[in-house]
């Protein structure tokens, strides 16, 4: 997979780029990541790419000029774009794997008010939010945007299959996780974890998730018990457990 990100900061992704996963995936070619930054295509001379919104308003605004040079420097014009904004639809599993099929994209990051609408409209940018909150630029949504999708991809893991086996992707929040030693300082992991039955230690995971999705996460167990599960005798006994359990 192909991503140019369009930034007015593109110092920001470098160690991203180079660090953990991210950067195995590039130095092993599974992933190109290129950060390009917009303010080279201003044509002012202290390389201006905002000026203040027609109508009045607080703020600035990134002017349409450098973001179509930078769109045209990458040719966007045959690729998926996306920008990064409060306003666009959540990034939700859906659309992860829906982008992670996607073999070049583009990616805007917004500053300041915004980016001037022409060049989301010319470039028919797909709005894409992270959050219903607001941060001071696009670069960190572009971040979470590039790793979860990136989770996604063949080779990128050293598992094919731990990006959909783990937390929501499995409809569950995951359990709880335990390493060595056994005891520290007076506390000890559960004794099923050590018993080397994998059968119990499978059932008393499946109990944890559920529990824990059950307290934190409610409208994602009653999203996971809408779908068909071949339940063990078991795992139902399980489930009606802690269905019974007050919240």
């Amino acid at each position: 997979m192909k991503i140019d990100v369009l930034t007015l900061f593109p110092e920001m992704f470098r160690p991203v780029m180079e660090s953990s996963m991210l950067g195995r995936a590039v130095a092993a070619g599974i992933l190109q990541i290129k950060a390009t930054d917009i303010r080279q295509f201003s044509h002012d001379k202290h390389n201006k790419a905002d000026d203040y919104p027609f109508g009045g308003g607080g703020g600035m605004v990134m002017m349409a000029d450098p973001v179509f040079g930078a769109m045209e420097s990458v040719e966007a014009e045959n690729k998926k774009v996306i920008y990064m904004s409060p306003r666009g639809k959540i990034l939700d599993r859906e659309k992860i794997e829906e982008l992670s099929k996607i073999p070049e994209m583009v990616i805007l990051c917004g500053h300041y008010e915004g980016v001037d609408q022409r060049a989301l409209d010319h470039w028919n940018a797909e709005e894409i939010s992270i959050g219903d909150y607001v941060l001071t630029g696009g670069e960190l949504p572009a971040m979470v945007l590039i790793d979860s999708v990136a989770r996604m991809i063949p080779g990128v893991l050293g598992n094919e299959n731990s990006a959909l086996d783990e937390s929501v992707y499995s409809g569950l929040l995951e359990h709880p996780q335990y390493t060595k030693p056994r005891e520290y300082r007076g506390l000890e992991i559960p004794e099923v974890l050590t018993s080397g039955n994998h059968k119990q230690i499978d059932l008393w995971r499946f109990k944890q998730s559920l529990a824990l999705t059950k307290e934190r996460r409610p409208d994602l167990l009653k999203r996971y018990l809408e779908q068909e599960h071949a339940f063990s005798k078991e795992e139902r006994r399980i489930l009606e457990e802690i269905m019974k359990m007050e919240r």
